[in-house]
């Protein structure tokens, strides 16, 4: 049971048809089993699915994911792919978004690339995710699709179309904003390296408040004030539950924080430095090039490099 897109401009590439480069078109759809699509040369612009129940498995390449409930599965442009409802699973119900990715997007899904340009972004072990607000994101990236520019956008109530096609400007922008949060929730809460299960509850509001902002002046004493526990007492317990002492875990984080920076701003390395939360633009240097094996600079001249590469021209997919 092959997909149609009936009324999406035709594509290039042979096989099922993919929306051009330059479209956002985001739908959802609640296939049975049966229903498969294959592109022997893949799509021109990337694919993103988010699975909210039942099985899917996509292939991309040479790689190859099962995708459940709270799965993201991005698919890059111009590789061999194939999607359909998993063998022996009854439907798959899922939002899908073929669009151009912002640049800044490569930073947050690099750590999820299984090859063959597909990234996939499991659930957090907990299961804590957001999932109502990634749903809502969804239906307000629909509605947004759908508006002219003109007059009042329409509600986010599901229409009984469920694909919309993005064609001007506003439209395009606003539900590219909504697959950006999209995103950041399911890349950063993934990203986070929860305790394990039953851990005390004041170790994981420290990781919590190192992961909202890396960059603030957190010391093992105000982090300890703010579980109320003693400095000692503390480091001994949140190194014996997290695996690696406060301060390691800081910098870890620190070191992350500035390499998003890197990637996803113009700021200069000093500022980089001090936004991070490192005094010292020499330090920073220094343990930089410890951590990622490269200088800052030279880092963000790479990361420039691979989202040239991701992206492609301007108005290309992501």
């Amino acid at each position: 049971m092959p997909v149609k897109a009936d009324r999406l401009p035709e594509t290039a590439a042979p096989g099922d048809p993919a929306p051009p480069p330059g479209l956002v078109v985001v739908g959802r759809f609640d296939q049975p089993a049966g229903y498969g699509v294959q592109r022997p040369r893949g799509s021109e612009s990337w694919l993103f699915t988010w699975t909210t129940a039942g099985r899917g498995r996509l292939r991309q390449g040479r790689s190859e994911t099962g995708a459940g409930a709270g799965d993201l599965v991005v698919l890059a442009p111009g590789v061999p792919h194939r999607y359909d409802v998993e063998q022996g699973a009854a439907h798959w119900e899922f939002w899908w978004v073929h669009c151009g990715a912002r640049p800044s997007w490569s930073g947050w899904l690099r750590p999820y690339e299984l090859g063959d340009g597909m990234y996939v972004v499991p659930p957090t072990p907990s299961g804590d995710r957001p999932h109502l607000r990634i749903e809502a994101a969804f239906h307000r990236m629909l509605a947004d699709a759908r508006w002219t520019g003109t007059g009042t956008p329409p509600t986010m109530e599901l229409p009984e179309e469920p694909v919309a096609v993005a064609h001007g400007a506003a439209a395009r922008e606003l539900a590219l904003c909504a697959l950006e949060e999209v995103v950041l929730l399911t890349a950063g809460a993934a990203r986070e390296t929860p305790v394990p299960g039953g851990a005390d509850p004041r170790v994981r509001r420290a990781q919590e408040l190192i992961a909202a902002d890396p960059g603030a002046p957190h010391t093992v004493g105000s982090l300890a004030g703010s579980v109320s526990l003693s400095p000692s007492r503390f480091a001994h317990l949140f190194t014996r539950q997290a695996g690696q002492s406060p301060m390691r875990a800081l910098r870890e984080a620190r070191l992350w924080h500035a390499a998003r920076l890197l990637e996803g701003t113009d700021l200069s390395v000093e500022r980089v430095a001090a936004a991070s939360g490192f005094a010292s633009p020499f330090h920073f240097n220094r343990v930089f090039r410890e951590r990622y094996g490269t200088p800052p600079g030279a880092y963000r001249g790479a990361a420039q490099w691979l989202n040239d590469d991701l992206t492609g021209p301007p108005e290309s997919a992501v």
